[in-house]
């Protein structure tokens, strides 16, 4: 492919790329005493794709009371919002609504703090969504483990997988009254570990699954969470139970003591 052939792709690629949705708020709840629950509507989510339960999103956040208009104003050609990569967890193609979930952090984070405040006619950008994380289940066993942060993508791999699935899935969770419910394959041996203080290292889902009586054949994984903790989990994996990488989904979704960009900058530089 000539240089000029490769530019005019790139570009056909930019120009027909949709501009981010403007998605409103139908109502949000606590959905456990540290996980929020938001459902969108309306007209922004005609034509949004289906199966796109478990793929990732990046949510545009406005300023505290900035107005609808100034808000657009701002995405089309002003300073840029706060962004957050979040994950798609349930999108009812019956009623056009589209589920996502928030880590309750309080005030700390912005957009811990905007679903915090959330109600009925909010606004936020959304760009995406992306093809799940997990799209093939061949397995003979599958691995899931997952902190709060990584429940929806964990979730919505459950809820896909085939009714006869067998194998493993560990949450770890801030307190007993977070744990939730999933459709689960009967066949899936479920395991909410509790984790009170999420800032603090954890090796509670790895001494689990070091703890387990590893099965023969094949092995999926879906894995995410905390960095620290999925550094180890991917070394044990790989080196220790030399699980295919085209059979491994894990990833950092966070890190302890950074905040969001911050820790993809240290992804980028292989710091993670």
């Amino acid at each position: 492919m000539t240089l000029l052939a490769k530019v005019t792709q790139a570009a056909r690629k930019v120009t027909s790329r949709a501009g981010p949705r403007i998605l409103t708020v139908k109502a949000a709840w606590r959905l456990t005493p540290n996980m929020i629950r938001v459902v969108f509507s309306g007209p922004e989510l005609a034509g949004f794709p289906e199966g796109r339960e478990g793929g990732n999103c990046k949510l545009m956040l406005p300023e505290i009371d900035e107005a609808k208009d100034s808000f657009v104003a701002r995405l089309k050609n002003g300073l840029p919002p706060v962004r957050r990569t979040y994950t798609v967890r349930n999108f009812d193609v019956a009623t056009q609504e589209l589920s996502i979930d928030f880590v309750a952090h309080g005030d700390e984070g912005p957009a811990s703090r905007w679903a915090s405040h959330a109600k009925p006619g909010d606004f936020l950008g959304f760009g995406g969504p992306s093809t799940p994380k997990v799209t093939q289940f061949n397995a003979d066993w599958y691995l899931v483990a997952a902190d709060p942060s990584a429940i929806p993508v964990a979730a919505a791999a459950l809820e896909a997988m085939p009714r006869d699935a067998k194998g493993v899935a560990i949450f770890e969770v801030t307190s007993a009254d977070d744990r939730q419910d999933i459709d689960i394959p009967e066949g899936i041996d479920v395991h909410w570990l509790i984790q009170p203080d999420p800032h603090q290292r954890s090796t509670a889902q790895e001494d689990l699954i070091r703890s387990l009586e590893w099965p023969t054949g094949r092995v999926q994984t879906c894995i995410a969470g905390e960095s620290g903790v999925i550094r180890s989990l991917r070394d044990f994996l790989a080196n220790e139970k030399h699980v295919p990488r085209d059979d491994t989904y894990i990833s950092g979704y966070w890190k302890i003591g950074l905040i969001e960009d911050e820790h993809q900058q240290a992804k980028r530089a292989g710091n993670t």
